[in-house]
């Protein structure tokens, strides 16, 4: 009996930190925007060249930059927010157990991450494989899981005859269309265990979104991968591997 011996998924962290601008108004936000400081003040302008941009205000008191060994803190409009995104590594996925190359099977793994800021308009992850389809070997690849329609499948379903490979994520803040009503993704607000599945592509997909901070314990994120080959489906005897990139972004 021929066995497709190992299914192993790299992941690659990519974290892209901003400041974001502060703006003189009262604070506010729509479905659209957040206006997430301001400052009351008598004059300010901003002026701007091509090699220069410079803000400027007047009447503020108590303005600079202080800071001990407990804290720092940067007080008045002008001076800059800083928003602190942090993610933790998630471990290189090894798949088990072997999969029958004639005899078909299905092998799963897991990661985690934890994402921690102190944006007060979130952030969001994303994933993206580096191949298509993703998971391959020298000799051969398993296909991307093709949901049945738009939302993700409620259940992984694979053919007899062919080969598929999937994932799904569990946790706080996973995207509105990995959460489920109890048999059905992308309604409701539920997160069932090993339900959801969606296949990986070259595009980036939406993983996890949060609209506020979650300091200091961060949120954590659980990815699931699956392979599965159907019991009259003939998958060549090899090791496999899946490449994909986690980019976390703030909002």
């Amino acid at each position: 009996m021929n066995l497709v011996k190992n299914i192993t998924i790299c992941l690659m962290i990519m974290i892209f930190l901003y400041s974001t601008q502060v703006a003189w108004a009262q604070t506010m936000t729509s479905g659209t925007y957040k206006i997430q400081s301001d400052s009351l003040n008598f004059s300010g302008n901003r002026s701007s060249s091509g090699t220069y941009t410079m803000e400027d205000t007047a009447g503020e008191v108590a303005t600079g930059e202080g800071a001990s060994s407990l804290y720092k803190i940067k007080a008045g409009y002008q001076q800059m927010q800083e928003i602190i995104l942090s993610v933790t590594a998630p471990s290189n996925v090894v798949m088990s157990p072997a999969i029958g190359g004639i005899t078909g099977g299905t092998a799963n793994g897991s990661t985690n991450f934890t994402v921690t800021t102190d944006n007060p308009a979130g952030y969001t992850v994303t994933i993206k494989a580096s191949t298509t389809p993703a998971l391959k070997s020298s000799l051969d690849s398993i296909a991307d899981y093709i949901p049945a329609g738009s939302d993700p499948d409620f259940n992984f379903s694979v053919g007899a005859t062919a080969s598929r490979f999937g994932f799904t994520v569990e946790g706080t803040d996973i995207a509105q269309k990995f959460k489920d009503n109890g048999s059905v993704c992308n309604t409701g607000s539920s997160d069932t265990s090993d339900k959801c599945w969606v296949g990986l592509s070259t595009g980036v997909q939406t993983v996890v979104s949060r609209t506020s901070t979650n300091q200091p314990s961060g949120t954590l994120t659980t990815l699931k991968f699956r392979a599965q080959s159907g019991s009259s489906h003939v998958q060549t005897n090899g090791t496999y591997v899946a490449t994909t990139t986690i980019t976390v972004l703030p909002l």
